[in-house]
């Protein structure tokens, strides 16, 4: 189930991502299973993660920041030539609390 936000909450998850470091790189071999689970990890323990897609078409990499974001069930704060800045609410322990709608 994808996480959905509101203006104000992106906002937020946006200034809270700004000085945030990409942490994985989506490369040549495209979304594969195994990039969906580490990205599914990285949220678990992070909640908000910055990613890097190295495609060269933008609509191929627009399609798929969309669809990671759609199979992490997370939702695509940002995205912003070749990085796409992800969240989704952690399940053990939550760090980033939300503004309210």
């Amino acid at each position: 189930m994808p996480t959905v936000l509101t203006a104000a909450q992106t906002r937020f998850l946006r200034g809270q991502a700004h000085d945030l470091k990409a942490m994985l790189q989506i490369g040549g071999k495209g979304l594969t299973d195994a990039v969906v689970a580490e990205v599914e990890l990285a949220l678990e323990h992070h909640e908000l993660i910055k990613i890097k897609v190295a495609a060269a078409d933008r609509e191929a990499r627009d399609a798929m920041m969309a669809d990671l974001a759609q199979r992490a069930g997370a939702a695509l704060v940002q995205r912003i030539g070749h990085t796409a800045v992800l969240y989704r609410q952690s399940t053990e322990k939550r760090q980033i609390v939300l503004p309210r709608a």
